[in-house]
């Protein structure tokens, strides 16, 4: 059981909005709308956000057991995170893509609404890279929190596109990147040390 005095305001947000800018869900509404008109018009958002919530939720509790079968300690993975995430930033700010998305794939709530397009890999890393430094229950709830803004989100797609419109979606975008490659220089220097020997 994990303790409730373990629970800080200051951490929740900072991983609240780590969780956001990786998630990228503005970032993401461009996609979005482009997979909604192929699947029929609609994208069942409750669906989609459990099936979010239960990857991210099911990584941050047993993320530990799949690097020990590997063989990996968390702070391989935090380094190894926080390089992922440094390029996720970098393709934000710069818009060069590398990562490669699979067009042909089938559009779906789940699959690849759900994952990989806002529970992906990068998602994932995160959280474990998140471990090294913050108390679990506060990931817990910075997760549900990023849950509620994925639901509302997803429900309101269209309003959204139409308040920012393509130029303010580039801000968003860039301004997010910027805060990623900073905690990934955060999370990198806090865990190199115990590597390097």
């Amino acid at each position: 059981m994990y303790s409730f005095g373990e629970v800080s305001i200051k951490e929740i947000i900072s991983i609240s909005v780590t969780l956001f800018a990786v998630i990228d869900m503005l970032g993401s509404i461009p996609i979005l709308v482009s997979l909604k008109e192929k699947i029929g018009g609609t994208i069942r958002s409750t669906q989609a956000t459990l099936v979010c919530g239960f990857l991210m939720i099911a990584f941050l509790f047993f993320g530990n057991e799949f690097l020990n079968l590997l063989g990996l300690d968390i702070k391989s993975f935090a380094v190894a995170g926080s390089i992922v995430i440094f390029i996720l930033g970098l393709e934000m700010v710069l818009g060069i893509e590398f990562f490669k998305a699979d067009k042909g794939a089938k559009a779906g709530s789940v699959v690849p609404i759900a994952f990989p397009i806002i529970a992906g890999s990068g998602t994932l890393t995160t959280i474990m890279s998140l471990k090294s430094s913050y108390a679990d229950i506060n990931i817990l709830i910075a997760i549900l929190v990023n849950c509620i803004v994925i639901y509302i989100v997803l429900k309101s797609l269209k309003w959204i596109e139409l308040a920012l419109g393509p130029n303010g979606l580039l801000v968003v975008r860039k301004f997010f990147g910027v805060i990623l490659l900073a905690i990934a220089i955060k999370i990198f220097s806090g865990n190199v040390h115990g590597l390097i020997k």
